[in-house]
């Protein structure tokens, strides 16, 4: 590890409007005081990457000025601010992308992630982390094991999503749950479930292999949709086990994972009477016909999840455990010199990716 320097020079990738990266060189400052300065080693490319990167806008969050994407992110502590001190030089470490104000109700009853001054990495107007070089605070800022490989490390991120997901539908052991749709979150919604008890694990997509690797990683059924009604396969899969009448079979949890109108109507159908629909993804459009009279006559609690909250620590326990694989997901790697080519793939081979990695430098 080279001698640390007050400011460095920053190689950085800038979305500058649609479908258009392009590199510009920043200055990055020392640390402040509770903050870390990060030599960034990985960047994993996410779907809502992508699609600001295609369409410029998710919702109400639009791109109006130049913006550094990149959420899912590891490196190595290169220096340190005033007051750190649970983190030093060399540490390698995964970074919580979303940081909030750490004062407001949200935040001090813990669900910080509701914060209405959440500071979030590569969500206009905050830029991300698709630099050589970042600063952040020493407080979302996590050490992993030596064990704990830098690909795993920024994987952390979309690994959390899956945790809360799991959280937030009450999984318990002997569960049954149906993770409607197997990219990136689909799979680590399904071994989050898995490592919360979980028994019965049906997957769903369009793709077979997207639900191959959801088999290997821990899918007791797999579903493709394209050939089988996902829903009256999985009502089949479940009153076969629990020996109630069709009518009566479902999972106790469904996650939608997929963000499309299908599957968030197929997510409302999957769960058994009295049970729980996880919404996870984000549809295309606000609104959504749903079958609210089958919902309510059937007790189905329908709950939405936005990012996470409190869940790096026990991503990480469960990862460096040996109890869920990350690096699994990873089916292709990109040097950073060659990000925009790895933007264009993600966008344009869904088909036969799970997780595009982008590798910024090897570890120290």
């Amino acid at each position: 590890m080279s001698p640390a320097v007050q400011s460095r020079t920053s190689k950085t990738s800038v979305l500058k409007t649609i479908r258009e990266l392009s590199w510009e060189t920043r200055q990055v400052a020392a640390p402040g005081p509770g903050e870390v300065r990060v030599q960034v080693r990985r960047i994993g490319v996410c779907g809502s990457d992508v699609h600001y990167y295609t369409h410029g806008r998710i919702g109400n969050f639009i791109v109006e000025s130049p913006l550094v994407l990149g959420h899912e992110v590891s490196g190595t502590v290169e220096m340190i601010g005033e007051g750190v001190t649970r983190l030093k030089v060399g540490d390698r470490v995964a970074l919580e992308p979303g940081v909030p104000c750490r004062k407001c109700e949200y935040c001090k009853t813990g669900h910080y992630n509701l914060c209405p001054w959440m500071h979030f990495m590569a969500t206009p107007p905050v830029d991300g982390a698709l630099a050589e070089w970042v600063i952040w605070p020493e407080d979302f800022t996590f050490k992993i094991p030596d064990s704990m490989s830098l690909d795993a490390a920024a994987l952390i991120e979309p690994l959390a999503v899956g945790v809360w997901a799991a959280r937030r539908g009450g999984v318990k052991m002997g569960d049954s749950v149906a993770v409607i749709g197997a990219g990136p979150i689909g799979c680590t919604t399904l071994q989050a479930a898995k490592a919360a008890g979980a028994t019965t694990l049906i997957a769903v997509d369009l793709e077979d292999f997207r639900l191959d690797i959801a088999r290997q990683l821990g899918a007791t059924h797999t579903i493709n949709a394209r050939n089988e009604n996902p829903v009256e396969r999985i009502r089949q899969i479940t009153s076969e086990l629990s020996g109630l009448p069709l009518s009566h079979g479902g999972v106790d949890v469904a996650c939608e994972t997929a963000g499309s109108v299908p599957t968030c109507r197929m997510s409302l159908e999957a769960p058994r009477p009295g049970g729980v629909t996880v919404l996870v993804g984000l549809p295309p459009v606000a609104e959504v016909a749903l079958d609210i009279v089958s919902a309510a006559s059937r007790e189905t609690d329908i709950r939405g999840i936005f990012r996470y909250a409190n869940c790096y620590p026990a991503a990480i326990g469960l990862v460096a455990s040996g109890t869920i694989d990350l690096d699994a997901l990873i089916t292709q790697r990109f040097a950073f010199d060659d990000t925009p080519d790895a933007f264009t793939f993600a966008d344009t081979e869904r088909a036969r990716s799970m997780k595009v990695m982008i590798e910024v430098g090897e570890d120290a």
